[in-house]
């Protein structure tokens, strides 16, 4: 996501805000859509009936449920059920990954570019700092690993959850919360080295720009579209393991090797892989969006930024 910083580090401000605006924006568009591909799916009655005036109204029965006779807003809001846990997940973690890759991008690219240039080339530097940078931000995401425990067993396992309040979670789960906290940073290095290292590639490489600030609206999609899609094929085995082992009730208790063991005995080295295509096909079009937004409002809140005179662009001074 950018070039490298020049002697002063950018303005904090735009990288949070793009990014948590990223986070927030996912929420509303996707979950929605996903809500209503669900209770489309799971309805097992004619909708659309020939001759018949109350199609719209069997519609709306089936999409808006208890609330059809609501408002517009309570109508919206019906199509957000159980999206606590997965909201906060996902906007921190937006913000948190979007902003801080950057921050640490331009810190490393002051400190230590001359011995990446070194270690890899000149032409190689700037891309390997995003990707180191990457990697370096995944690992720390392991911070919010409990609301992303949370978020699964309320997607996958939600009986361990009933009737239980987040503080009666937090205080009585405690450390459990973090069980797996090895094998998520294991998967969320190399998916973050993948994520940023080939978004950089494509702009460094296939499009001659430095990254966003340079970028016209279609280059920063396709580069977001291919860290996306390589940060999922590459993180896809080691999310399996991590899913597994977070989705296990309370008291399991295997360890993270335990189950890979008993994965590889019971169901072959291809399980894996199991689920990379609706990763590929539904999961990648969020982070592709989110990705896209993020770098697109953070170098256009920068460019504000710098008019304003509240930053100053380090690479106009080169």
């Amino acid at each position: 996501m950018g070039g490298h910083g020049g002697k002063a580090g950018r303005a904090k401000g735009p990288y949070i805000i793009g990014s948590a605006t990223s986070g927030i924006l996912e929420i509303l568009i996707f979950h929605p859509v996903d809500t209503v591909a669900k209770r489309l799916m799971s309805n097992t009655e004619a909708i659309f009936q020939t001759g018949s005036k109350d199609n719209m109204s069997r519609l709306a029965k089936v999409l808006f449920k208890d609330s059809v006779n609501k408002s517009f807003f309570g109508k919206w809001m019906s199509l957000f059920p159980g999206v606590s846990f997965g909201a906060a997940y996902k906007v921190m973690q937006r913000t948190y990954k979007f902003s801080a890759q950057p921050i640490l991008r331009d810190y490393m690219a002051r400190n230590y570019g001359k011995q990446f240039a070194s270690a890899f080339g000149k032409g190689n530097s700037r891309d390997m700092t995003n990707a180191c940078a990457g990697a370096l931000v995944g690992i720390g995401e392991v911070f919010l690993l409990p609301l992303d425990v949370l978020k699964i067993k309320s997607q996958t396992n939600p009986e361990v959850l009933k009737g239980r309040g987040l503080r009666d979670l937090i205080v009585n789960e405690n450390f459990k919360l973090y069980r797996g906290i090895g094998w998520t940073a294991a998967r969320n290095c190399p998916g973050s080295f993948a994520l940023f290292g080939a978004n950089s590639l494509v702009y460094t490489r296939g499009f001659g720009v430095s990254g966003p600030k340079e970028a016209k609206g279609y280059q920063i999609f396709l580069g977001s579209m291919a860290g996306g899609t390589a940060s999922i094929m590459v993180s896809s085995p080691l999310d399996v393991i991590k899913t597994r082992i977070q989705n296990k009730p309370f008291d399991d208790p295997r360890s993270g090797f335990k189950v890979f063991a008993d994965l590889m005995k019971q169901e072959g080295p291809h399980a894996l892989f199991k689920g990379m295509t609706p990763k590929l096909g539904l999961i990648g079009p969020k982070l592709v969006f989110s990705f896209t937004v993020a770098q697109s409002l953070i170098a256009r809140i920068q460019r504000t930024y710098v008019e304003k005179g509240w930053d100053v662009d380090p690479d106009a001074k080169e």
